[in-house]
């Protein structure tokens, strides 16, 4: 097949916009799947992403679409517009057949979530267009937006798409201003019903005549941009590639530009969804490559691939015969940003929650961890994420995998020491909300540290832009924000990077016991505050013993905050009838002397409720 036609796009979405829904109805009309076998959420396969309804796992598919003959204008616009765009483009695929009016269309559906926010800007890079899908009964929000942007420093060509038109409470001219709004046209706009497959034929053939051709040289040396990459048991690594220049077969040697690491590869495919072995790879194809990597690691995100005859020189690749090109731009290595120590319950699971999270991490490369030892609860890891979906998706994989009882400790985001001085990570944070809640948000912003940056006004609502520490994620900056704006209101953040922080430590101790776990570090201006909140919610959580309970906060070692949990008093009179006074002083004295003892060696016991009570609700 000609190189202008293939189409490589990802859709643009915010969670629960419609966006798996719309990819099941391309593969039913495309037939890639069978009716009967296609099922909701079909690209989907991960059972949390099933239930949540949201997309954390991108999933590629390759897509063969034919431009109905009955529609010869159509047809002749496709065939003179691919001729305008790119009359060079001659090259042929041996993977598909060469009919005129016959399209392979590249989907890539990717996560929503700001927390995969690199990941889905590789995936981005690697597509000339985008469907920038709005709900008809939420219009525009805050990932949307956030993917938008990132979809124009990548050049896409975009189609905005309002969906959920068939519902009853769709406000589908408030949409419309709103995408005019963002610079569209109101006929550029198409309406659909992922649900129903309303229209979707219309948009399957704008993909095609409004989304250019890849561009790339066919005869220049293989360069490949990894958008993804998976671990499989019996394969190992398979890299998910789009072919920027170049071709690549099985058999050919590898080279990846970041670690320099060179390898054969065994198998090339592409994506039916599922893996389908091909004769190769050509200029502007999205597929897979296995060369027997056994370390995801080896194989990261945004790198490049090669041939082999190149080594890496001056951060350029240059060959024997002094051939020099440029590697893919936009690679970075992700950082996990919130970290918890995670801890079995049942000390015996330790290795089993040891061997689940590298079962975990061959297949994350985002996720690390460290061992980590509690003089409370023993032998854990220090586990770090994305952000806290990333965590809670993660946790609650642990649980459902593996059977893991888990308690997790309180979150700490990635603070920076310099001679010994505390740097904290910033973020620009944008808040989408009606117009109504401005004043509840501006509130809100202010008392977590923001500083406002820019408010803009638009037709149905205002996008504030703060700067702002990161921690203020893990104290609750989402869930008071949902709150204030009665779920209206939604984010998205960008880190710009680390701030000097006058922290303080702040330590928890119950009968002069250090609870390791429950430490951390607080602003020093809201210490004293933090200190008596943590006492008072802790007496709350903690249950009563048979010997008196003394929690103390300490703050660089100082006592700030003091309360007290009084023990069961046990009547040990209460069998007497009768005797002299000094018999029973005697046993109130051995039950006094039995509570101080109890007091020493008694070890309290935190529960995962008495934790969380510390931690809140935002996670």
């Amino acid at each position: 097949m000609h190189q202008d036609q293939i189409r490589n796009f990802a859709i643009i979405a915010h969670v629960d916009h419609g966006k798996s829904t719309l990819s099941d109805r391309l593969l039913e009309i495309t037939h890639t799947v069978a009716k009967d076998k296609l099922q909701e959420q079909f690209l989907d396969q991960n059972v949390i992403s099933r239930r949540r309804g949201i997309t954390i796992k991108l999933a590629p598919v390759r897509m063969l679409y034919k431009v109905p003959k009955t529609n010869s204008q159509v047809q002749t616009n496709f065939q003179n517009q691919n001729l305008i765009i790119n009359n060079n483009f001659t090259n042929m695929s041996s993977n598909i057949g060469n009919s005129a009016n016959e399209y392979i269309l590249n989907l890539i559906d990717t996560p929503g979530h700001v927390d995969f926010s690199y990941e889905v800007s590789r995936t981005l890079a690697a597509c000339e267009g985008a469907v920038l899908l709005v709900d008809a009964t939420q219009g525009i929000q805050a990932q949307t937006v956030a993917h938008y942007q990132v979809a124009k420093k990548e050049g896409l060509v975009m189609i905005p798409v309002i969906n959920k038109i068939d519902l009853p409470n769709a406000q589908t001219d408030s949409v419309v201003k709103e995408l005019i709004e963002f610079g569209f046209s109101k006929n550029e706009i198409i309406f659909i019903s992922a649900k129903t497959g309303e229209n979707v034929n219309q948009l399957l053939e704008a993909i095609i005549k409004r989304i250019p051709p890849p561009k790339g040289d066919t005869l220049a040396p293989l360069r490949a941009l990894i958008f993804d990459a998976v671990y499989d048991e019996y394969r190992g690594v398979i890299a998910y590639v789009r072919i920027v220049d170049g071709n690549v077969k099985k058999g050919d040697q590898i080279l990846f530009y970041q670690n320099g690491l060179k390898t054969n590869l065994v198998e090339v495919g592409v994506f039916t969804p599922f893996l389908k072995e091909t004769n190769g790879l050509e200029t502007g194809e999205i597929g897979y490559l296995v060369g027997g990597i056994k370390d995801i690691r080896q194989c990261r995100v945004g790198d490049t691939i090669t041939s082999a005859k190149f080594k890496v020189q001056n951060s350029k690749l240059v060959s024997d015969e002094n051939e020099v090109i440029e590697p893919l731009p936009g690679y970075k290595t992700p950082l996990p940003m919130v970290f918890f120590g995670m801890y079995p319950k049942a000390s015996n699971d330790y290795l089993e929650l040891k061997e689940a999270l590298g079962k975990l991490a061959l297949n994350d490369t985002s996720l690390t961890y460290t061992d980590e030892y509690s003089a409370y609860l023993g032998s854990g890891f220090r586990v770090g994420f994305l952000g806290l979906l990333h965590a809670d998706i993660i946790k609650e994989r642990l649980k459902q995998e593996f059977g893991l009882d888990l308690l997790l400790t309180m979150p700490q985001v990635l603070y920076d020491k310099k001679d010994e001085v505390m740097f904290e990570p910033y973020m620009l944070l944008n808040v989408y909300v009606p117009s109504d809640y401005v004043g509840n948000v501006m509130s809100v912003c202010q008392k977590k540290k923001g500083e406002l940056l820019d408010m803009q006004y638009h037709e149905a609502f205002v996008v504030l832009s703060y700067e702002m520490p990161y921690s203020m994620f893990i104290r609750g900056l989402a869930g008071e924000i949902k709150s204030v704006t009665s779920g209206y209101g939604s984010i998205d953040y960008e880190l710009t990077g680390y701030k000097e922080a006058d922290l303080v430590k702040l330590e928890i101790m119950i009968n002069n016991n250090p609870i390791d776990v429950l430490s951390e570090l607080v602003y020093k201006n809201e210490a004293n505050y933090i200190a008596r909140e943590k006492a008072e919610r802790l007496k709350e959580s903690l249950d009563r013993q048979q010997f008196r309970q003394i929690i103390q906060v300490l703050i660089n070692n100082q006592i700030v905050a003091r309360e007290e949990i009084s023990p069961f008093r046990k009547d040990v009179l209460a069998k007497m009838s009768g005797g002299d006074r000094t018999r029973k002083d005697k046993l109130l004295e051995a039950q006094k002397k039995g509570k101080k003892r109890m007091k020493v060696s008694g070890k309290v016991a935190l529960s995962q409720e008495a934790l969380f009570s510390l931690i809140g609700d935002d996670r």
